[in-house]
C-alpha cells in the first residue's frame, strides 16, 4: 500500500491514489490530522484551480507548506477532489 512518509513518521497511507501531472493525490481521509497545520499558503493552477496548504509539525520539526489540496477544483481537476498531495520533503514509497 503507497505511503507518504516525512521523518520516519506515515503521514497518509492508501491504496486509493490518484495521478495528476507527476503528483500522487491520496484520498484526503488518509492524511494524520495529529501532524498538520493549516498554513494562510494558496497558490493557482490555472486548470485546476486555487490550492490550499498544510504544514507538517512533529517533534519540533517543521516541514512548511508540504500538504496541498483544492477545496474547490476546477470541474476538469474533479479527480482531486477531496483528496491531498504532498512537496517533495515528503517521500512516496510504493
Amino acid at each position: 500500500m503507497p505511503k507518504a512518509m516525512w521523518n520516519d513518521l506515515v503521514v497518509a497511507e492508501s491504496d486509493d491514489i490518484v495521478l495528476v501531472e507527476g503528483n500522487r493525490y491520496f484520498p484526503r481521509s488518509a492524511l494524520r490530522e495529529d501532524l498538520i497545520r493549516e498554513s494562510d499558503t494558496r497558490t493557482v493552477c490555472p486548470w485546476k484551480g486555487t490550492a490550499c496548504y498544510h504544514s507538517l509539525e512533529h517533534d519540533g520539526r517543521i516541514s512548511t507548506d508540504a500538504v496541498w489540496y483544492y477545496p474547490t477544483p476546477a470541474p476538469e481537476a474533479d479527480m482531486v477532489r477531496d483528496r491531498i498531495a504532498f512537496s517533495d520533503d515528503v517521500q512516496i514509497i510504493d
